[in-house]
């Protein structure tokens, strides 16, 4: 994941959970210690900071680097791991054809070295656990949805969680390895055989909407601007309220 993205007014939500700024303004040493592949492009780098206060599912953090020289590059990040990971936090970045910040982590980086990071940032996306969830991603935008679905099975939430992911191709699906029965994967170019290849449809959307578990669905959509419009207009067409969607894309 990259920038972070401000939602519309029609998808503003009450009650947006409130960011610590004094905390979250405050830059920590974040040690690199262990960095796991997830697909050809894209890779998990875990981090100890022992100061971390914690987070919720869905926010993100401000990393920065600092050049021998002193050039600093600062980017947003989406947090994958779940709040539970206490004194740690993981990071899944995909190497971006020219990004400095994601070209050195995949190209440079390894365990021991040190970045900056504060945070968490960010309280409109993020999911305390407490409403039923339904996740619509795609590409990197699975990472904070990825959170919010670690975090309901290590709590063991019974409030309904249900996730649909878009890949180009089950090589491209990141976090592949962890999805269980929650998962409904979508494939845009090619699939398993028996597979149906093509777009996130109604198709998709629908049946999920016609589960309705009590009190409606809480919708987060996280993908690049193209996607998230796609996917929040298939939502309200199925009958989600847009005041039930919470957005986040970027490219």
């Amino acid at each position: 994941m990259t920038e972070t993205f401000t939602p519309p007014t029609r998808f503003a939500v009450p009650g947006r959970i409130a960011v610590n700024e004094r905390v979250a303004g405050r830059w920590q040493t974040a040690t690199l210690t262990e960095i796991r592949r997830e697909t050809p492009h894209a890779a998990t780098f875990r981090f100890a900071v022992p100061t971390w206060a914690g987070h919720l599912p869905g926010q993100h953090l401000m990393l920065r680097l600092t050049a021998a020289d002193g050039y600093v590059a600062q980017r947003h990040y989406s947090i994958a791991s779940a709040p539970d990971d206490a004194g740690h936090v993981e990071l899944t970045l995909d190497h971006v054809a020219g990004g400095e910040v994601s070209g050195w982590f995949h190209t440079v980086a390894r365990p021991g070295d040190r970045v900056e990071v504060r945070g968490p940032l960010s309280g409109f996306f993020a999911w305390p656990g407490d409403r039923p969830a339904l996740l619509i991603g795609a590409g990197s935008g699975v990472v904070p949805l990825m959170s919010m679905v670690r975090h309901h099975r290590l709590r063991g939430l019974s409030v309904p969680l249900r996730l649909l992911v878009s890949a180009r191709g089950p090589e491209e699906l990141i976090y592949a390895r962890e999805f269980g029965a929650e998962t409904t994967p979508v494939f845009t170019r090619h699939a398993p055989r028996g597979v149906p290849v093509g777009r996130l449809t109604a198709a998709h959307v629908a049946p999920l909407l016609a589960e309705r578990p009590p009190g409606g669905w809480e919708a987060y959509v996280c993908g690049s601007n193209s996607f998230a419009e796609h996917a929040s207009r298939l939502l309200v067409q199925a009958g989600q309220p847009v005041d039930r969607i919470r957005i986040e894309r970027f490219g």
